[in-house]
């Protein structure tokens, strides 16, 4: 059957016991009632079998995934296909999969978990989840870049060149506003946190940024928002106090009762950020290179994602197409993109993905893409290399890191492990990341 054209994703939200459609979002052209209906008919037949449908591939190349939450909610994303490079069909799977974990943590984000399990009345909650469109939206579209938390569940973040002073600022300010929980958003990176801060589970730290971000292009300069932590605390709310401090920089806050808006807004945004402008000019002026000043990069280098195993945050940047005058490299738009698909190359056939120890049982299985592939070895690889005619990509594992990185095709492969042992050497040295 025709589904949807190349390149296009759609989600598809129903509920769980009787098929009765929440909302569709993502692709111009939407499925008609008839597939969804099918869609929703075969995965319901399968479970009358025994059988658990999760995943099929179309004639086109196209997947459907279907997944249900709390027995309640049904979440299938559909994907037209025609998305080129390596290792196409597993980070397809993977993609859409991350989209479904990611649209039902959105849901339980902004509405909490109560509402979404304990459904009385459906047009009730038809119109509630029109509030989780834009996030939704932001987790559809997946086109800003630099932003890779959405698929890596590390958090995007940035390495500011005065991490101290920011940190007392976050500390002193979640404090005055009778909160353990602050953060510090530069250009939609996590540029400071208070510790209980990193103590959330990395996907909400994850879907808290990217509700953020969606709050910050809303042009309000401060707000009061309501939240569910989808891990820690899904069905009891807090408020997620925002303010802008410049335009690209936002502190938010956790907090309960109190303190208002108005009280915090008037009497500790100032006393805390004021005196730090030109501190938080500097980390704006870093940009979507996310590391300070201090590191200094090899010339040949396209593009650059590393991540902290331990601490579950990670910073990625391309390198102007400039920089590399023989003209060899991909747009920069098209760096991104292989940067993300040589990660999903990795963890899919050789590296450790961090969240699956911390899974639950019913998603382990969904999660193990790598289980076949990895038998065959005797250990866990911890380098691999892949070279296409577009550029050079080469991975690294340590216990406490994983680095990926993309580079010309003129670069000589035997150098490729040189290259990248130096480049996580001098991000460490310089940043303590």
């Amino acid at each position: 059957m025709m589904m949807l054209q190349h390149g296009s994703t759609q989600l598809l939200c129903l509920t769980a016991s009787s098929g009765v459609p929440l909302f569709t979002r993502g692709a111009s052209k939407q499925l008609p009632f008839s597939v969804i209906g099918s869609l929703n008919g075969v995965h319901m037949f399968g479970a009358g079998q025994g059988v658990e449908l999760s995943c099929c591939e179309t004639e086109g190349g196209g997947k459907v995934v279907w997944r249900v939450f709390q027995d309640s909610v049904m979440l299938i994303a559909v994907s037209g296909g025609g998305r080129g490079g390596a290792g196409v069909g597993k980070a397809e799977e993977l993609r859409l999969r991350r989209l479904l974990e990611n649209a039902w943590s959105c849901m339980v984000l902004v509405l909490g978990q109560d509402e979404l399990t304990d459904v009385r009345n459906v047009e009730r909650l038809k119109r509630d989840l029109r509030s989780c469109f834009t996030l939704v939206d932001q987790l559809l579209e997946d086109r800003q870049e630099g932003i890779l938390g959405n698929l890596t569940h590390c958090v995007d973040s940035l390495l500011p060149p005065d991490p101290t002073i920011l940190q007392e600022a976050v500390d002193g300010f979640a404090q005055a506003a009778e909160s353990e929980f602050g953060c510090l958003l530069v250009r939609g990176r996590v540029a400071s946190a208070t510790e209980k801060w990193w103590r959330l589970a990395p996907q909400e730290v994850v879907l808290l940024s990217a509700l953020m971000r969606t709050l910050s292009a809303s042009g309000s300069a401060s707000c009061d928002y309501p939240v569910f932590l989808p891990k820690g605390s899904p069905t009891v709310a807090h408020r997620l106090l925002r303010f802008q401090l410049l335009p690209g920089a936002d502190v938010c806050v956790l907090c309960g009762p109190t303190p208002s808006l108005h009280k915090a807004e008037s009497r500790l945004v100032g006393a805390f950020w004021t005196p730090l402008a030109e501190t938080l000019r500097g980390c704006l002026a870093i940009g979507e290179q996310c590391l300070p000043g201090s590191v200094s990069l090899r010339p040949d280098l396209l593009a650059v994602l590393l991540i902290n195993r331990e601490t579950r945050r990670s910073v990625s940047l391309v390198r102007p197409s400039t920089a590399h005058p023989l003209g060899d490299s991909p747009s920069k738009a098209r760096c991104w993109e292989l940067l993300r698909l040589f990660y999903v190359f990795s963890t899919t056939h050789y590296f450790t993905q961090e969240e699956t120890s911390s899974a639950s049982p019913e998603e382990r299985p969904q999660r193990g893409h790598n289980e076949d592939f990895v038998l065959g070895f005797s250990h866990q690889p911890l380098q691999c290399y892949l070279v296409t005619d577009e550029c050079k990509s080469f991975g690294l594992q340590t216990p406490q890191h994983q680095l990926f990185l993309l580079v010309p095709p003129s670069v000589p492969s035997f150098a490729l492990r040189t290259l990248a042992t130096q480049t996580l050497s001098d991000i460490v040295a310089a940043t303590g990341f």
